[in-house]
């Protein structure tokens, strides 16, 4: 193929071809040569083009296929357009001559075909340059046209709208000719002619005036007779031709009229009324053409009415937004008009009615659903509430007018039922799309919405009623605070108006609709109404009897609101489950007797009533049986079960009543059938076995009924085909943007749609998706639907034998009905056999033996050669279900091979395509059937079948079978790739286009083909290589087909190639052709286009982006996207597009699109991604002026039709026009997003300074902090909106701002942070959520806010802190007002849900200030205030949520009335918001007691106010024992245990998933708790409780990794050690206190371990202490882990330094190990203090690094610090534990000081200075026997010597400074060996620093350390040896003296030692003077010299009277803290 990719063809490489691969290798070189010609010099172009050329015409003669003529064509024009066009006219001329040619042969065919196409793109890409020869031309083509077939009118067709495309107005001489063409073709009867027709005049309405002036009639009339039998498609096409030209003539401008005279312009009203005639009487002079008088049915066909919905949708849309806004009273009037009482033939059966009610919908839903934004949606609902109010006028007049003309008035009364219930279900939707945004409109009293609906519930037309109980479903859905006042007011009407009919059934309705709606209303519905309407239905149905003309109507309102109850699920319903349960067992006689004299004794009215109410009883169980699963308990189940056997029983008799009350009876028994064949397919089989043959029969019946002539074939079978399988009957059963109409035309025309009068009780469900309304089938069709589902329930649960019985007998009835009746027949039989099938596969059944099976066989094979190609499908199905069952490999084989006997000898079309398609779905079914000679067999016959040319249907049938095969048979298939492909691009190279359908299963094979090859399509060999090139030229075909949906295979065929071989995809061409087809009119392509969208940005986003916005840039062609790419790149088109599309899976593909760009580029481009999200949330429409649109305004619009277009221009001015809430919530969510991904991209994007420093240096960086005020803005305009779902999104950016932008500091205000200028906007964006009128869920939310706002300190004026402070109080205050007071608008839950995040919020805010220590008491005052009413709401909240933390089993301890914040009805409910929010209250309380030190205040005082008894006295008691007061001391404990118990029972198991946040508040209580001597005495004296507490703390350390709450815990841990060691302390002090003068060896041992030593594990407080300290170390240092390093004693390794968490927890725990002896008896000290010394020292050890500046590891300093706590223990002293003490701490030593010694032969590095350290505090902590033991203090002495002699300057000072504290120890057994042995050493280094003077500060420190030392051994010697000492320290000093001259040019370093031996001498002189006079005698240079550095001394203090010092007091003085250990 490479040889393909060259400028002219290489002739020599495609001679060499066979015949298909010349087919490819042209196709190849045409596409690379597309792309070549435009980028390839003129020059060039030019030589080459005279060769060029002849190739390419030569082509022409070789038979190409219509891909491949397309790009002939294509590459002339450009070839002509780049080239010389002097020979072009040759071209053209030879084309025509083509055309011309006589032959007439197939054979030729494409040749003339190609020379149409190749003048239809010269024209297009040339033009006028052609001149004249237009004329001819067309001409030519027209005249071929009169003798051509089909795909030459299809071509020609085409051709002519590519020339009118080029030419322009040039071609005004050949517009008319060119009409009538396209006329004849429009009502062609191939479909793909009549599409090309439309495109053709679609292109000529362009410039033909005529057609949308004079001709507009004929072209409206011929676009209706086009619509007439048309496939989608068409529809599509034409009602775009139609609805464009109407909107021409509306619009067209005068300018263009006064030129031609005969332009006449006409009317809005003249347009719609042309549409209205389609809609209304058809394609009239067609069918009088026909001469067809239908009899009694309406004149139009559905696909006429439903092609004229179509243009009415376009004919607006071409309009735009702001016209329909103009003149939506006028449109809407006209809508409405069309099914009115003014066209009683369009609504005169109910089917037509309901079609036509659908169209009308359709039409106000695309176009103000649309085309809209929110304003003009209100606008428009206020229209339609006008219109509703009219007609409810009318209506008035004619139901008061009691005179002789009522008559009539009712006729009238019925008519107008159409237009009010199309008005309603607009409305519904308008209200349900506005969502809270609507509540202007709700609000506005002028308009009365709510009014108006309610007052048409009262109509007398049963559909009205239901439609306005829908429209309030609607508006409950959308404004959930309307649910409960609806509520009420339809429930008071209800009772009021109990003896009319309407309002009884009416209201009823409206209640039932209501209570559906609760479900999709998170915040619910007050408890007590469940219990307000279970009366008022028990009271309907108690009262049905009484009053016989409203039996009917109470007996179905009674039962449809017990059935709408079940809706409200579990949690309500089990309140009246008893009294559900009684009325259903009254419904049906006890036994069958009774239900015999029953039947003997009616009339047909009471059995009417009778079978009314069993239907509705049925329908209530039903309910209560899907939506309250968790109820059906086997006890439920069996009080449920007694009235089952009567139902059936009586269902048995139905035909025999039925016979004898007549025909009233129909429908109620058809309803009473359909419910209970619902609800027995819910029950479980088991329960009604007995009764499985009575109902088998009744369903064969009704399967088989003479009766039943509707072919229910397109509602039954789709869900029992598979869904792939339904791809094959085309567009029809397809999802598409027409479904909600297009459906009608799917169920045939005797069938009326779905609608909701047919099943009243479908009010209360959920409509399916993408519907509005519920639209339940006729009651004929629904029973068969019902009987087709139980029949595959009970079938597959009888037994074999009867199963073969039933079957023979479906099949008899099969053969004994004839004609239409016995397809109906077989099409009911199949569907429930394919149900039985799938039911027996799902619960792995065996279908039963031979005899079973061929019964069954026989059922399917006769389907499987039915007509009807959707029992064709299902039959497949069945056929591969059948296998699947059998599970018999030879039954498999020998279903395949009677399929392959069939292909082999059938012609026909029917077996043909079943018996392929059954081959397919076995394999599909049973993964390969195996042999691989089956598979070549089953792909061999297929291959023959797919290359059939004369039947497309059978094509494409056995194409889609091989795909099927393909994608099941795996690597088994790898054989077949390679024919399988060259077969796929062969026959998509010649297969005709106007068979789609063979191009979408080619589609189908394809992509199946490159999943099998996956992967293996990366690889580089040339056979993959060509495979690969196959595939992507089969996708540029599939791209190039005319039909949206092969194009979609062609998107996802490259999806999955980029998937598996990205680098050989060209993703900018993929993108380009995503962009053009993003806003596609087929829904389904759209799809295809965001799923390929959806997988590239996750790989490419950056790349993807920037080839829509190039390819935007640079397109030339007539591209013009419905979103502009290049303003708002590939991102804000897809948020327009999101804003504007309606299917709900797309909208999902959009977002999960978005947010992958998001995650990849956002940081990168964050001000274009910050701009996009303010421009949609910044286009919120404002609601300010919500009044309706001015009238005069509108009624001039009307008049003066000039203005109509001069809206086009600001329309396109702001990329977003008034975006949906969802969108701008969906914006909202980005913004919060964005910042997160922020967090994660760096510091400078939180830090203001080092932002604009980056800033600075490039300037296309770009920080989020610098946008801060669009993120406030955002956030501000977001939480103010009127949605609340957008208020919620707004309070949480808001709440994400805070908090990630609370610290960041403001450079130009130091000491202030950059949030603080905003604090108008917070509280702005605050203060209307706590409006009284607000919802609880915001207010929740804003709480959050608020606490977030004050806890971040941004503001720390009392004044500005006020304003949100005040919210905080003010939502208190409604807290306090307690149960009365809550709002009755929501569940109970609700109001829990508020209290808490109140009650969270102030916990927040005081434990925020307590944190704060800057003006603190001002911030503290204004929480303490309420601290008092706080205490007790925390503390009755902490109460609530112990009581629900219960396990189950103690559910009856539980208050019967609920806690002091839930009630008992909402339990369930209220639990996710307690532990939402218990953790934070938690922590508040613990830190109130410990403010108040536990003591609480009584609980009299303080506020009185408060409803509830919340009081701590009341705690832990019920009701009755209220009156008995707690002592304090109780109360105390009952909070202990309380608190306690909360954070055990959490801490025992946090849930996985539970909030670090709530484990951290947790222990943050624990330790404020503790922090109180209280709560420590009453755990320090309940070991066991410890010892719990201890083992919870242990196994959160193991459980959790975070620093943070492993430190949390070991501060927890302290605390509780501390606690026992007071509780030691305490009992020791009492026990001497009481034993006074008794001798001391007597005092009994207090502390662990007794007289005994042992540690009990489990019951010890030490050893849980130590398992605990253990468990910390060895996680940080492993090594200290004996098991690890293999012996008892550690083999060290390198020490290491840890992190910074990591030593902060070591050194924690240390502190914990030094405490632990303390809370033993002195044996139980002995038993611990091993481990204790072998881990504080293994610290030591490990960490033991040397650092700079000679500081000590965190972890260092704390094991000395550890070690000293440890030594100086007073059980180291104590008589019992001294001798083991001393030995075990001498052994500790001896360990220490063998750190030195090398291990395994290597020298340590370890820091000698800790070590040193470690002796020193060993020396002088410990009694003098443990260290002077001589070998000891040999072995101490000796490493001093060693530091010494240390060449590293610190090592050498801190050996000075720590002998210094050696020398100094008062007892001189310690301190004499160490002056003895190293004053000689001392004194001997410092002479050495005569000679060489200090040189830096370090070695001038040292030598001042040795001086100190030397000066405080002369303090402490004896008076011989003093003279000795001080003779040879003041030459030393006196030689470091400087002279006056030299003194100003000494060294900073010799001037300070200077001062320093000055300082030293003049102290020392005075204090031992004789000495000093004998030694300045001996010397007189000594004495001259140190008088003259006095004097120069003296000079140099009259010159600066503050000296300098050397020291550097900050570092000195950190050393000392870090080393005072001693």
């Amino acid at each position: 193929m490479e040889l393909a990719h060259s400028l002219l063809l290489n002739e020599e490489a495609y001679n060499q071809l066979g015949e298909f691969q010349k087919a490819e290798f042209i196709f190849e070189w045409l596409r690379f040569l597309e792309k070549l010609l435009p980028v390839t010099s003129r020059a060039d172009v030019r030589e080459k083009q005279k060769k060029l050329a002849e190739q390419l015409i030569s082509l022409l003669n070789s038979s190409p296929g219509p891909p491949t003529r397309r790009l002939i064509a294509k590459n002339l024009a450009i070839l002509y357009s780049i080239g010389d066009t002097f020979s072009v006219y040759q071209t053209v001329d030879k084309c025509n001559e083509l055309i011309r040619s006589k032959d007439d042969s197939p054979s030729y065919l494409p040749t003339k075909l190609a020379a149409v196409v190749c003048l239809g793109y010269l024209y297009k890409k040339l033009g006028r340059i052609l001149g004249n020869s237009f004329t001819d031309t067309v001409g030519n083509v027209l005249k071929a046209m009169k003798n051509a077939e089909s795909q030459g009118r299809y071509e020609i067709m085409l051709g002519l709208q590519n020339i009118l495309n080029g030419l322009g107005a040039a071609a005004t001489p050949c517009h008319r000719d060119i009409y009538k063409a396209a006329r004849s073709c429009l009502t062609d009867r191939s479909m793909a002619v009549r599409c090309a027709a439309a495109k053709c005049l679609l292109e000529l309405q362009k410039e033909a005036v005529f057609m949308w002036s004079t001709d507009l009639d004929s072209v409206a009339s011929l676009c209706f007779k086009s619509f007439d039998g048309s496939s989608y498609d068409v529809r599509i096409a034409v009602s775009k031709l139609l609805g464009t030209v109407l909107s021409r003539a509306v619009t067209c401008k005068q300018a263009t009229a006064s030129a031609r005279q005969n332009v006449r312009k006409i009317s809005l009203d003249e347009a719609m009324e042309l549409l209205a005639t389609g809609f209304l009487r058809g394609s009239s002079g067609f069918l009088r053409a026909s001469g067809d008088i239908l009899k009694g049915i309406s004149s139009v066909s559905r696909d006429i009415r439903v092609g004229v919905t179509q243009a009415y949708v376009v004919f607006v849309s071409t309009l735009g937004g702001q016209w329909l806004e103009r003149n939506f009273s006028a449109l809407l009037s006209h809508i409405l008009d069309l099914v009115s009482q003014s066209h009683p033939k369009a609504i005169q059966t109910q089917m037509d009615a309901i079609c036509c009610r659908r169209c009308i919908s359709f039409i106000l839903r695309a176009t103000v659903g649309g085309l809209l934004g929110e304003k003009a949606q209100i606008a428009a609902a206020k229209e339609i509430c006008q219109a509703i109010w009219k007609l409810k006028k009318v209506v008035d007049v004619v139901m008061s007018d009691g005179n002789l003309e009522t008559r009539i008035g009712t006729t009238d009364v019925t008519a107008s039922q159409h237009v009010f219930v199309c008005a309603l279900h607009e409305l519904g939707s308008l209200i349900h799309g506005l969502g809270t945004t609507a509540a202007p409109l709700l609000q506005d009293s002028s308009t009365g919405v709510l009014d108006a609906v309610i007052s048409v519930i009262l109509h007398p037309s049963i559909s009205v009623r239901l439609a306005a109980a829908w429209c309030l479903r609607c508006i409950a859905v959308a404004l959930p605070s309307y649910v409960s006042p609806l509520l009420d007011r339809c429930i008071e009407r209800l009772s009021a108006l109990k003896s009319s009919p309407e309002a009884v059934t009416g209201y009823s309705f409206a209640v039932a609709a209501l209570l559906g709606a609760v479900k999709h209303c998170p915040l619910g519905i007050p408890h007590g109404k469940g219990k307000v309407i279970m009366t008022v239905a028990e009271d309907l149905l108690c009262s049905a009897s009484q009053n016989s003309r409203i039996s009917i109507q109470r007996t179905q309102a009674g039962w449809l609101l017990v059935a709408s109850l079940m809706t409200l699920g579990p949690a309500v319903v089990q309140h009246y489950l008893p009294r559900m349960l009684l009325l259903w067992k009254c419904v049906f006689p006890l036994s069958p007797k009774d239900l015999e004299t029953e039947r003997s004794r009616g009339d047909s009215f009471t059995w009417q009533v009778t079978l009314e109410g069993r239907a509705g009883a049925l329908c209530a169980i039903k309910t209560f049986v899907s939506y309250c699963g968790g109820l059906l308990t086997d006890e439920v189940i069996q009080r449920l079960l007694p009235p089952i056997p009567c139902a059936v029983d009586l269902l048995t008799r139905l035909p025999s009543i039925h016979k004898m009350y007549g025909n009233a009876l129909k429908t109620p028994s058809m309803t009473y059938r359909h419910r209970l064949y619902e609800l027995l397919a819910l029950l479980p089989p088991k329960t009604y076995e007995g009764k499985f043959c009575a109902i088998l029969k009744e369903l064969v019946a009704d399967f088989t009924a003479t009766d039943n002539q509707m072919a229910a074939s397109t509602f039954l079978l789709p869900p029992l085909c598979h869904q792939d399988d339904l791809l094959l009957l085309g567009p029809f059963l397809q999802e598409t943007d027409h479904r909600f109409i297009e459906e009608q035309l799917l169920l045939g025309s005797n069938i009326a749609g779905g609608s909701l009068e047919y099943d009243p009780y479908s009010i209360y469900e959920k409509a399916a998706e993408g519907d509005s309304v519920p639209k339940p089938l006729p009651p004929a069709l629904s029973v068969i639907s019902a009987a087709v589902r139980l029949f595959g329930v009970i079938f597959s649960h009888v037994a074999e034998s009867q199963r073969l019985q039933v079957l023979e007998k479906l099949l008899a009835s099969i053969k004994q009905t004839k004609g239409a009746r016995q397809q109906t027949v077989q099409v009911n039989i199949v569907s429930a056999f394919s149900s039985f099938l799938k039911h027996l596969a799902s619960c792995k059944g065996n279908l039963g033996p031979e005899e079973v099976r061929r019964p069954a066989l026989t059922l399917v094979m006769g389907a499987l050669e039915s007509n009807n190609p959707l029992l064709r499908c299902a039959a497949a199905e069945s056929l591969a279900r059948l296998a699947q069952v059998v599970a018999d490999s030879a039954f498999t084989a020998g279903l395949a091979q009677v399929s392959f006997d069939k292909l082999k000898s059938a012609r026909d079309v029917v077996s043909r395509t079943g018996h392929s398609l059954a081959l397919g779905s076995l394999y599909r079914y049973l993964g390969g059937i195996g042999s691989t000679q089956h598979l070549n067999a089953c792909v061999g016959i297929l291959y023959t079948l797919s290359q059939d040319s004369t039947s497309p249907d059978v094509q494409t049938w056995a194409l889609h079978s091989l795909s099927l095969i393909i994608d099941s048979a795996g690597p088994l298939y790898h054989v077949h790739v390679e024919p399988t492909l060259s077969l796929v691009v062969m026959l998509l190279l010649t297969v005709p286009p106007a068979y789609a359908e063979v191009h979408q299963s080619l589609g189908r094979c394809l992509n199946a083909l490159i999943t099998t090859l996956g992967p293996e399509l990366q690889g580089s060999n040339t056979a993959v290589s060509a495979l690969r090139t196959s595939c992507l030229l089969g996708c540029a075909v599939m791209q190039d087909n005319p039909d949206c949906l092969v194009q979609a295979q062609a998107i996802s065929c490259l999806q999955q190639l980029h998937m598996f071989a990205p680098r050989h995809v060209n993703l900018s061409s993929l993108v380009s052709c995503l962009c053009v087809n993003l806003s596609s009119c087929y829904l389904l392509l759209r799809r295809a286009v965001l799923a390929c969208l959806r997988q590239l940005v996750q790989r490419e986003a950056a790349e993807v982006s920037e080839h829509a916005v190039a390819f935007v840039k640079d397109c030339r062609e007539d591209f013009t996207p419905d979103i502009n790419i290049r303003e708002v790149g590939l991102e804000g088109a897809l948020l327009s597009l999101l804003d504007k599309e309606l299917d709900q899976r797309l909208c999902q593909d959009i977002k999960e699109t978005l947010s992958h760009m998001l995650t990849s580029v956002a940081v990168e481009k964050l001000s274009f991604w910050l701009k996009l999200c303010k421009d949609v949330l910044a286009a919120s429409a404002d609601f300010t002026s919500v009044a309706s649109v001015d009238t005069t305004q509108e009624e001039e619009g009307t008049k003066e039709d000039d203005d109509v277009l001069t809206f086009e221009s600001d329309e396109r001015s702001h990329p977003f026009t008034n975006p949906k809430w969802s969108t701008r919530v969906f914006a909202a969510e980005c913004v919060c997003k964005i910042i997160s991904h922020c967090e994660n991209a760096g510091r400078a994007h939180f830090d203001i300074t080092l932002a604009q420093e980056r800033k600075q240096r490039d300037s296309r960086g770009d920080f989020l902090v610098l946008h801060l005020a669009d993120l406030i803005r955002m956030a501000f305009m977001a939480a103010t909106d009127h949605s609340d779902q957008l208020r919620l999104s707004g309070l949480q950016t808001l709440l994400v701002v805070v908090r990630r932008f609370a610290s960041v500091q403001e450079p130009e205000f130091p000491g202030h942070v950059i949030l603080e200028q905003y604090q108008a906007n917070v509280g702005a964006a605050l203060r209307p959520a706590f409006a009284p009128e607000t919802p609880p869920d915001v207010t929740a939310k804003a709480c959050q806010v608020c606490s977030a706002w004050i806890a971040s300190g941004v503001v720390s004026d009392l004044n500005d802190l006020r304003r949100v402070h005040q919210l905080l109080i003010s939502s208190l205050t409604k807290v306090q007002a307690g149960k009365e007071a809550q709002s009755q608008l929501y569940n109970e839950s609700a109001s829990t849900m508020e209290i808490l995040a109140v009650l969270k919020a102030w916990a927040e805010v005081n434990e925020s200030y307590r944190d704060f220590t800057s003006s603190a008491d001002g911030l503290l005052d204004l929480v303490q205030a309420d601290l008092g009413t706080l205490s007790k709401l925390w503390l009755a909240a902490l109460q609530d949520f112990a009581l629900l933390t219960l396990p189950s089993e103690y559910a009856s301890q539980l208050p019967v009335e609920g806690g002091a914040f839930y009630t008992a009805e909402t339990i369930e409910n209220a639990r996710p918001h307690y532990h939402n929010s218990w953790a934070l209250i938690l922590y508040a309380t613990a830190l109130w007691l410990t403010s108040t030190g536990f003591l609480v205040v009584d609980p009299d005082e303080g506020v009185t106010n408060l409803s509830r008894p919340v009081t701590p006295t009341t705690m832990c008691q019920d009701s009755s024992s209220r009156a008995a007061v707690k002592s304090p001391e109780d109360v105390n404990t009952d909070i202990f245990h309380l608190i306690l118990g909360i954070s055990v029972e959490f801490l025992c198991s946090p849930r996985s998933d539970s909030a670090m946040e709530n484990i951290t508040a947790c222990l943050h209580a624990l330790q404020a708790f503790l922090d109180v001597p209280w709560p420590r005495s009453k755990i320090g004296g309940d070991q066991e409780l410890g010892v719990e507490l201890l083992n919870v703390l242990h196994r959160l350390i193991l459980t959790r990794e975070s620093p943070d709450i492993q430190l949390a815990t070991l501060e927890v841990v302290r605390q509780i050690l501390f606690a026992a060691q007071e509780h030691v302390r305490e009992k020791r002090r009492s026990a001497e206190v009481d034993d006074g003068a008794a001798e001391k060896e007597t005092l009994p041992e207090f502390g662990e371990g007794k007289d005994t030593g042992g540690l009990v594990p489990g019951k010890s407080l030490v050893f849980a202490t130590l398992e605990l300290c253990v468990c910390i170390l060895v996680r940080q240092l492993p090594q200290l882990n004996p098991k690890v390093t293999g012996s008892p004693a550690v083999k060290a390794g390198k020490p290491q330094l840890l992190s910074e968490s990591g030593s902060r927890l070591v050194s924690a725990a240390l502190v914990i190990l030094s405490d632990i002896p303390s809370v033993c008896s002195p044996e139980g000290s002995v038993s611990v203090l091993p481990t204790i010394l072998y881990l504080i020292i293994g610290v030591l050890r490990e960490t033991a690094v040397k650092l700079p500046d000679g500081q000590l590891p965190l972890t260092v300093a704390a094991s000395l610090q550890a070690l000293k706590g440890i030594l100086s223990s007073p059980m180291a002293r104590a008589e019992k534990s001294r001798t083991a003490w001393t030995e075990l701490l001498r052994s500790a030593l001896v360990t220490v000081l063998d750190c030195w010694d090398p291990v395994d032969g290597a020298q340590q590095e370890l820091d000698e200075v800790s070590l040193l350290t470690a002796i020193t505090v060993f020396i002088l902590s410990t009694s003098p026997e443990v260290t002077t033991i001589e070998c000891l203090q040999k072995h101490c002495i000796e490493k001093f010597k060693i530091a010494l002699d240390s060449k590293d300057p610190e090592v050498q000072l801190k050996c000075y400074q720590l002998l210094l504290s050696i020398f100094q120890y008062p007892n001189r057994a310690v301190s004499y060996p160490y002056i003895h042995s190293l004053t000689p050493s001392i004194v001997g280094k410092l002479q050495e620093t005569e000679k060489t003077k200090p040189e830096n500060s370090a070695e001038l420190q040292v030598i001042q350390e040795g001086i100190k030392a030397v000066a405080a051994l002369i303090a402490i010697a004896e008076e011989e040896h003093r003279a000795y000492l001080v003779a040879c320290l003041l030459p030393l000093l006196i030689s470091f003296l400087l002279d006056e001259n030299s003194l100003g040019s000494a060294t900073n370093s010799a001037r300070n030692l200077h001062e320093f031996a000055l300082q030293n001498v003049m102290q020392i002189g005075p204090q031992y003077s004789s000495v000093f006079k004998k030694v300045m005698a001996s010397s007189p240079t000594m004495k001259a010299r140190l008088e003259s550095a006095v004097k120069g001394n003296q000079e140099s203090i009259k010159v600066k009277t503050t000296p300098k010092h050397a020291k550097n007091p900050g570092k000195s003085s950190s050393i000392q803290l870090k080393t005072n250990f001693f």
